[in-house]
């Protein structure tokens, strides 16, 4: 698979995972709106992400398979400790929080664990 495919599969598990925190169902809807793209959009990265056992679907619901769910924890925590990283070097919120949605697809286990590592030492 190549970055950008695995990048947009990664945006739409985080959708997912933060919509469902905030609500007790999610839609199709909800998650274009989240992403600002098109249903179709979706209904396409739906049926990719049902077919490789990250989502399933109960009625209209989107729901994450445990697999699914692990998967977008772990893009998510990627997210918050790159964020929380560029706000400790002072990085306005809004620059780190837009950085950390880019750099969490591309950064690197050994340079995430360092920045992980350095967040906690402080």
């Amino acid at each position: 698979m190549n970055a950008k495919h695995n990048q947009s599969e990664q945006d739409y598990l985080e959708s997912v995972l933060n919509l469902g925190e905030e609500r007790s169902a999610v839609h199709r809807i909800d998650v274009a709106k989240r992403m600002g793209v098109s249903q179709a959009a979706v209904n396409k990265a739906v049926k990719l992400l049902v077919e490789k056992g990250y989502i399933y679907e109960e009625g209209k619901h989107l729901h994450l398979t445990p697999t699914g769910k692990r998967y977008a924890e772990a893009v998510y925590e990627k997210h918050c400790i790159l964020r929380d990283f560029l706000t400790r070097l002072g990085v306005s919120a809004a620059c780190a929080e837009e950085d950390a949605c880019r750099m969490e697809h591309v950064v690197s286990d050994e340079t995430f664990n360092a920045m992980k590592n350095k967040l906690r030492e402080n």
